[in-house]
């Protein structure tokens, strides 16, 4: 069915059921319904808003993108949530990209907005929440009057779609060029949502708090399996202060915590960590990057009554991959097996299955697998390749994985990410692993210096809050841990590594800085 059918739903069966939690205030299944009902109207009374129109939605984690989301499906739409930190340049790449017929901001972010809505024509309509100094043009409405008065009904009124019709472009970058809209189905979305909490036996009565980026969609599927399941959401705007957020574990009686690998660095050096706050934890979850093993170790100790599960994905399928926690303590470095209701399998250069503990590419196959770039055909036939029927296109993720022989998977590295040095292949993420298990290491990098005899000689980046932690005793960590080929040769110690919008180490751009190449462009994985 359309995802948005949801909604109304979770309203009906319990109206006064708080679905979104932000700042302490509760927005109930019946209000978010009614608001996503008006904006639906609005589209469709003020814009003409048609069926397969692009609704931009460039705002933080609110309310109101929540509505925006739901709206816009409602009304026939397919919305696309951007990074609020997103720069005027990129978001009017975007705009002009999928041709939005309408913008939906705040006021804090409306300079760039307004900005970039000026260079894109297929913009009727720039909604901006809030009130606002900034001089507003002629197409540009405040986000009260955008819906006060409209024709109640409006979208209800005509036909919205089936369950086929795109639903969301997700934009991703990699190491270069303009981002990619990534599309996805109704029926994708519901793949990958039913997929995902039947693994994770999510519940109606699950209180889950996400302070990731509904722009990121590990964030974005936080609201949407909320949604699905009626549950309620305790929507954060980030864990830039742990100390702020932590206790809201225990005083929403939280049972769902998603996190990234530097969310869980955080976490395990926090020294004054409540046991309270972690007592109703059922379930924990991490994508973006694996866990360092001496993380997931920790975690275990600071949550003892949570499962937690390592994840793989990538926004073209969603999620691929989990660990079933039983696993976790007899292979804390595999990923995993396929989500429910999907294959995956190593592949070699033509797409065949690889022996076990042979290194390949993984290859998705499954319902939750996009339908392709938006309007990028090149990028679309590199990345969705003919499978094992006629009518099928399978996903070629460009990660390199190996399968043990009884089917769980290990995550390698990227195609361009494995280094060469002395003449072997070296995992960057294999070598952080170890550095993380050091005490005092908070993040790590390893990239790959050009060197006329090894080909690249290994140095690792740390940042570290130990006084007394120098590059000896970090080499000779490594060297006790690893083969020789795999200790890094120096170490550079730095206050901090740059990292994605959603918290995932910029490699690449370390890589390049390394190599004295252009940084690349921002790289958003699922």
């Amino acid at each position: 069915m359309r995802y948005e059918k949801h909604l109304a739903a979770a309203a009906a069966h319990e109206p006064s059921k708080a679905a979104i939690i932000q700042g302490g205030v509760r927005t109930t299944y019946a209000e978010l319904d009614a608001a996503a009902d008006r904006f639906a109207d609005a589209l469709v009374d003020r814009v003409a808003f048609a069926n397969g129109e692009r609704c931009v939605l460039f705002l933080e984690n609110r309310v109101e993108t929540a509505v925006g989301i739901f709206g816009t499906l409602r009304a026939g739409g397919i919305f696309s949530v951007v990074n609020p930190t997103t720069k005027t340049d990129k978001l009017a790449f975007v705009l002009n990209n999928c041709e939005a017929s309408v913008l939906f901001t705040q006021a804090s972010l409306a300079t760039v907005a307004l900005a970039a809505a000026a260079q894109a024509p297929s913009i009727r309509k720039v909604v901006i929440v809030d009130d606002t100094a900034v001089a507003l043009p002629a197409n540009t409405v405040s986000y009260a009057a955008f819906i006060d008065g409209v024709d109640g009904g409006a979208a209800a009124r005509r036909h919205a779609g089936v369950d086929i019709d795109l639903a969301m472009l997700v934009y991703t970058s990699g190491s270069t060029g303009n981002p990619k809209g990534v599309m996805m189905t109704h029926k994708n979305i519901e793949h990958a949502a039913t997929s995902i909490t039947t693994y994770l036996e999510s519940r109606r009565d699950d209180v889950v708090l996400s302070v990731l980026p509904l722009s990121f969609d590990y964030g974005l599927y936080q609201l949407l399996m909320c949604v699905k399941m009626g549950a309620t959401l305790v929507l954060e705007k980030s864990f830039a202060f742990p100390q702020k957020i932590l206790p809201l574990l225990a005083s929403e009686n939280i049972t769902g915590f998603p996190l990234v690998p530097t969310m869980a660095a955080l976490i395990v050096q926090i020294g004054n960590f409540d046991p309270a706050w972690a007592r109703g934890v059922r379930y924990l979850t991490n994508t973006a990057a694996a866990l360092p093993p001496a993380h997931i170790l920790k975690l275990q100790e600071i949550f003892p009554n949570a499962r937690i599960f390592s994840m793989y994905g990538m926004t073209e399928s969603k999620r691929c991959t989990y660990l079933p926690p039983e696993q976790l303590r007899k292979r804390p470095d595999s990923v995993g097996i396929a989500i429910p209701g999907t294959e995956v399998w190593v592949a070699d250069d033509e797409g065949k299955p690889v022996a076990p503990n042979v290194v390949g590419e993984l290859v998705v196959r499954g319902g939750h697998v996009m339908q392709g770039y938006w309007r990028n055909e090149e990028a679309t036939a590199k990345t969705l390749k003919a499978g094992r029927y006629p009518w099928e296109r399978v996903l070629h993720t460009g990660d390199l994985f190996r399968m043990d022989e009884e089917g769980f998977l290990y995550f390698v590295g990227r195609k361009d990410d494995i280094l060469k040095s002395r003449g072997e292949k070296v995992s960057p993420k294999e070598v952080e692993n170890v550095l993380y298990a050091l005490p005092g290491v908070r993040e790590a990098a390893l990239v790959g210096v050009p060197d006329p005899v090894m080909g690249h000689a290994l140095k690792a980046i740390v940042v570290t809050d130990r006084d007394d932690l120098d590059a000896r005793a970090i080499m000779a960590h490594c060297r006790a841990h690893l083969e020789e080929f795999m200790v890094p040769r120096s170490v550079e110690f730095r206050d901090a590594l740059p990292k994605t919008g959603t918290g995932k180490i910029r490699r690449s751009v370390l890589q390049a800085e390394a190599e004295g190449k252009p940084i690349p462009a921002d790289e958003e994985p699922a």
